[in-house]
């Protein structure tokens, strides 16, 4: 049996951020939030699309045409505000033709329906 590194950083991506990309939902923002970013290297529109929150998510994406290489993800902070919304601080490294880039954001999420969702993001001054 192969064991194949998770995207996020976790050691086994079966047993990390895919068993959230099988359906199972993500306990926490800060789960959902590594799931999303390993959705992104993974190129899974569906993910990305169904833990969106309704009320903000686009009507679709284009991976397919994005060229950035992923580099990794750093949680920075993980912020559970009540028991329905929490905030994730997180840096994110890639590369588009060879050089290097940064996202920063602070994301926000609401928990609904029984399952978290990403609701929207702000880039913090640097």
């Amino acid at each position: 049996m192969v064991i194949v590194a998770c995207p996020c950083g976790g050691s086994d991506y079966a047993s990390c951020c895919g068993r959230y990309h099988q359906q199972l939902n993500a306990p926490d923002a800060a789960s959902l939030m590594r799931s999303r970013y390993s959705a992104y290297v993974l190129k899974r529109e569906d993910y990305l699309l169904e833990t969106w929150h309704p009320s903000t998510r686009p009507a679709a994406l284009d991976l397919a045409a994005d060229q950035s290489k992923w580099l990794g993800l750093e949680i920075k902070k993980h912020v559970a505000e009540s028991a329905t919304r929490a905030s994730v601080e997180f840096i994110a490294r890639y590369k588009i033709s060879g050089k290097a880039h940064r996202l920063h954001e602070i994301s926000r999420f609401v928990f609904e329906d029984n399952k978290w969702f990403y609701l929207d993001g702000e880039f913090p001054n640097e």
